[in-house]
């Protein structure tokens, strides 16, 4: 259960700042937001804006005048606000929690609806680059969320190391440090025999060793102490398998003018994680069965909700760096689709036409569905296999 309130709580958080950040978009060129959902159908709750107030209505199961029962609203109200002009917004909260959406009034999208008067308030009547900054604009917020996450991080829970000493800052739970006695404070003065001066020594020394038995060395309230143990191992990003002892560096927290720059190279190591991924797979480095989706994201997101909240907003900023490069993707059925086209019609210099956008829509959107269904089937292949 833990799993998947962690899952649940991650997703719905990286998808509803994606669409405020459309929703916010569509605000500032004068577009309508015919509808803003959190979570998707069917409704709990809408609140929708009406001239001198808001229109208020509460769903669930209710008989009909055939005496079937339908989802449909169970209360209705109106909450008076003079003045209110009304933008014919609907807010809606509904009960799949797994993201959310944004409805303009003229966007052609994988809602299949081409229903558009060329009205001055809809998407297809603005100049393509107020299009473009509203197609966009989900991709950057979720840059922006992983940035701020990021800094967040740097200032709360440390992030500069107080020296290059190879001085324990803390102990893993479980890690072969721990089993092995040492503590927060110890010194590493040797490993198997071989003088370890700073931290980037140790690391030097340990990384390539996954695995491997070592004779360690440390300094502990002036005493020295000779110990046998051996590492355990970690991959990183790239796939190497590296050793590590479970230790790490005391740190401190950062300044904002640090916290600032720690978090523009995350964000930007992030994003490389992404490119470097892509290149294994075309490489044949990598093979198209490791891909993760759903299943994997919530053992993850439930994994790293166990380590702690530091981890799992780790965890949720890298997953938001991901939502973003995937959407800025020319493939149809995403905002980089989006994007694509409105850049063709604008070299070609006249819009496509609707059966055309909406070949092109419609391939883009059996294609994502393809994709959902492999990492489902290697996902579904991972927990069983």
């Amino acid at each position: 259960m833990t799993y998947i309130i962690a899952f649940a709580f991650l997703i719905s958080i990286l998808v509803f700042v994606h669409e405020l950040g459309h929703y916010l978009a569509a605000r500032s060129i004068g577009v309508k937001v015919e509808r803003f959902s959190v979570g998707f159908p069917p409704r709990l709750g809408t609140f929708t804006s009406v001239p001198g107030g808001w229109k208020v209505n509460l769903f669930f199961f209710k008989k009909d005048e055939e005496g079937s029962f339908k989802w449909q609203p169970v209360f209705s109200t109106k909450l008076d606000r003079k003045g209110k002009k009304g933008s014919g917004t609907e807010y809606c909260l509904s009960i799949i929690p797994f993201g959310g959406y944004v409805k303009v009034a003229g966007m052609i999208d994988e809602s299949m609806d081409v229903s558009f008067e060329h009205k001055p308030y809809e998407l297809m009547s603005k100049p393509r680059w107020k299009q473009i900054w509203f197609m966009s604009a989900g991709v950057l917020m979720n840059t922006l969320m992983a940035f701020l996450i990021y800094m967040g991080l740097a200032i709360n829970s440390g992030a500069v190391p107080v020296s290059n000493l190879p001085v324990i800052g803390q102990v893993m739970q479980d890690a072969p440090a721990e089993k092995n006695g040492l503590l927060p404070g110890d010194v590493i003065e040797s490993i198997d025999g071989k003088k370890i001066s700073s931290w980037e020594n140790l690391v030097s020394e340990i990384y390539p060793r996954p695995n491997e038995p070592i004779e360690l060395t440390y300094l502990r309230g002036g005493r020295k102490n000779t110990i046998d143990m051996t590492t355990s191992y970690q991959m990183n990003f790239k796939g190497d398998t590296l050793g590590q002892i479970g230790i790490r560096q005391e740190y401190r927290s950062s300044t904002f003018p640090e916290s600032i720059d720690i978090a523009v190279r995350r964000t930007v190591q992030g994003f490389g994680m992404i490119v470097y991924s892509i290149q294994m797979l075309t490489s044949g480095q990598a093979k198209f069965d490791q891909l993760g989706g759903p299943i994997m994201i919530g053992q993850l997101a439930g994994q790293a909700f166990e380590l702690g909240f530091g981890s799992y907003f780790a965890l949720m900023a890298l997953i938001s760096c991901n939502l973003a490069f995937l959407n800025i993707l020319p493939i149809p059925g995403l905002d980089g689709g989006h994007i694509f086209i409105t850049l063709i019609e604008g070299a070609i210099r006249r819009p496509l036409s609707m059966r055309v956008r909406m070949l092109i829509q419609q391939t883009g959107t059996l294609l994502l569905l393809l994709l959902m269904i492999s990492v489902m089937i290697n996902d579904i292949g991972r927990l069983f296999g």
